[in-house]
């Protein structure tokens, strides 16, 4: 654990999984990816679902959800998941009490972020934390209700729909704030209206990535996603982002890189890099 100005910040393990490598770098070529990531067999990279976990202020906010579980063998050989438990179970793992969350932010609605709200309840769905808030942004909500062909695999709107049924859905317009220290901003390029976490003061201060910087082999500008809806912006957000980073001192949170948690990140030569490791850690 770690401390980001009034706010004690810890990793939780949800899992790892694996994607296609070339749907993870766009336009980047496997002979230069590959170089960082070796792919397995099945040319895919491998991936954490790594949640953040927020105290202050009274509230224990969680970030993010992971895949949670209810998947057959196809999903299960395709995203070579590797087990199936549920965001409940992981929290215990992490020496959390489930029912300690006050507040579930939702970067945005990918299965690999959100599907974890839900587990298996007969036929349906039944809601995991039920008395936590779950926090969403409309646009991104709105899409996922109405996804385009492109991306309508990634939602699996039967579980979020739990979170409107149990009345713990709660929907924002733009940036907002759940408590003093703790601030969304919201940015476009990857899907409608991904909202990343900024936490603390100063130096201090945890930028969750999200799907923006998925991993730190996604700091160079052009490597971005295929998955990303809008690339171009997705680049010019990336931007953005990173002069705040490099210009404050700021730690960025990696949830899907499968070897580091966080890191500072400076200049090399024309390129931003790595230039500290930062270990978050779990719950003290």
């Amino acid at each position: 654990m770690i401390r980001a100005g009034e706010w004690e910040i810890a990793s939780v393990e949800a899992g790892r999984f694996a994607l296609d490598g070339g749907a993870m770098f766009g336009v980047v070529p496997r002979t230069m990816w590959a170089q960082r990531l070796a792919p397995d067999d099945a040319n895919r990279i491998p991936m954490a679902m790594r949640l953040l976990l927020a105290r202050g202020h009274g509230r224990t906010i969680l970030v993010d959800a992971g895949a949670g579980t209810g998947y057959d063998e196809k999903m299960r050989s395709i995203y070579a998941f590797d087990e199936m438990v549920g965001l409940d179970e992981y929290l215990r793992r992490a020496g959390v009490d489930p029912d300690a969350i006050t507040d579930v932010v939702l970067t945005h609605l990918h299965f690999d972020h959100a599907a974890g709200v839900a587990a298996p309840d007969g036929d349906d769905w039944r809601l995991v934390l039920p008395r936590a808030r779950h926090h969403v942004q409309r646009a991104q909500w709105e899409h996922a209700l109405a996804p385009n062909p492109r991306d309508r695999a990634s939602y699996f709107v039967h579980r979020l729909r739990a979170m409107e049924a149990a009345g713990v859905l709660e929907l924002h317009d733009g940036p907002w704030s759940p408590a003093p220290g703790f601030e969304l901003d919201v940015v476009h390029g990857h899907t409608p209206a991904q909202q990343l976490p900024r936490i603390g003061s100063g130096p201090q201060t945890v930028v969750f990535a999200g799907d923006l910087i998925p991993t730190q082999h996604h700091l160079p500008l052009p490597w971005v996603m295929a998955y990303d809806l809008d690339p171009v912006r997705a680049m010019e957000e990336k931007r953005a982002l990173l002069e705040r980073v490099v210009a404050e001192g700021w730690v960025l949170f990696f949830e899907h890189d499968a070897h580091l948690e966080a890191a500072r990140v400076a200049p090399e030569g024309r390129r931003i890099a790595v230039s500290e490791a930062v270990s978050v850690g779990p719950v003290a």
